[in-house]
C-alpha cells in the first residue's frame, strides 16, 4: 500500500480549521472528499500541523494511503481538480516511505504572523493580517521575544484545551522584524503548543504598543500561568510557512 506525502496552501478563512468536524467546512475533509473522487479511495490525512479555524498555510504537509498505485502528477492534478473552488492547492505530492508520519516524523515547524501597523485598514488583506492601527515599536518587541527563546514551560501561552502531554518546548527562533507599514513574527520550533504562536504575538503587541515592558514578558513566562497571557491574537495573521523532515524519513529505496 503506497504512501504518498503531499505540500498544500490555503486560505483558512472559510474554514472551521485543517481538522475533519462534526459541523462546518474543514481542509481535510476538502482534500479527503478531493482523493476519494478521484481514486474510488476513502482516505483518512493526518497533516504536520492541525491549524485552527482561519489559520493559513504555505506549506503544510500531510499523508495518506491508497490501495491501488498512482502517479504522483496526476494524484496533484487530479485532486486540485476536485478541490476547485476552495481555496486550496496541493503544491507537490511524492511518494513516501510507509512509516513517514506528516506529524511525528517532522523535525521543526516554520510559522509566520503578519501585523499591517498602519492607520487604514487593509483592503486588499483583510482576512490575511491582524490590523493594529496604534504605532508599534517592533524593535522593543523583538528584544522581548528574546526572552521567550529557548527551553521554557510555555503554560502561560498554551491555550487552556491544549492536548500536549507536557508544555515544555524548545522555541529555536522569534524574530520581530518590520518592512514599511508591516511587522512580521518569525517562529520555529520542532513543535508548538495550542495557541502558542498567537499567544506570544500577542503578548508581544503590548510591548509593541507601550502597554508592557520588555521585562514583563519574562515574568510572564515565568508565571506558568494561562492568566498572565497579554493576549491571543487573532487566527487571521497566522501562516504555517514549512514542515521540515530529514532525508532519511523520507527515503523510499
Amino acid at each position: 500500500m503506497p504512501r504518498y506525502k503531499i505540500t498544500i496552501e490555503y486560505d483558512g478563512t472559510p474554514f472551521v480549521g485543517w481538522q475533519r468536524q462534526s459541523a462546518g467546512a474543514s481542509i481535510q475533509g476538502a482534500i479527503e472528499t478531493a482523493i476519494e473522487a478521484f481514486s474510488g479511495e476513502a482516505v483518512g490525512l493526518r497533516a504536520a500541523g492541525r491549524t485552527d479555524s482561519g489559520v493559513h498555510a504555505l506549506g503544510q504537509v500531510a499523508h495518506f494511503d491508497l490501495q491501488v498505485p498512482r502517479d504522483c502528477f496526476r494524484i496533484r492534478e487530479a485532486v486540485n481538480y476536485h478541490l476547485k473552488p476552495a481555496p486550496i492547492a496541493v503544491l507537490d505530492c511524492v511518494e513516501a516511505p510507509a512509516d513517514f508520519d506528516a506529524r511525528f516524523s517532522a523535525t521543526r515547524r516554520y510559522y509566520i504572523y503578519r501585523i499591517l501597523n498602519r492607520r487604514a485598514r487593509p483592503a486588499l488583506d483583510r482576512d490575511r493580517v491582524w490590523w493594529v492601527s496604534v504605532p508599534l515599536d517592533f524593535e522593543q518587541m523583538h528584544a522581548a521575544a528574546q526572552l521567550l527563546v529557548g527551553r521554557h514551560d510555555f503554560t502561560t501561552f498554551r491555550a487552556a484545551q491544549c492536548q500536549a502531554a507536557s508544555p515544555v518546548k524548545t522555541l529555536d527562533r522569534l524574530d520581530v522584524e518590520r518592512s514599511g507599514d508591516e511587522i512580521v513574527v518569525r517562529a520555529s520550533a520542532r513543535s508548538f503548543l495550542h495557541h502558542q504562536v498567537r499567544s506570544m504575538v500577542g503578548t508581544l503587541k503590548h510591548v509593541g504598543d507601550g502597554r508592557w515592558a520588555v521585562d514583563d514578558v519574562g515574568r510572564a513566562l515565568q508565571a506558568k500561568d494561562r492568566a498572565a497571557c497579554g493576549f491571543v491574537a487573532p487566527s487571521s495573521g497566522l501562516y504555517l510557512v514549512k514542515v521540515d523532515y530529514s532525508p532519511d524519513a523520507l527515503r523510499t529505496g
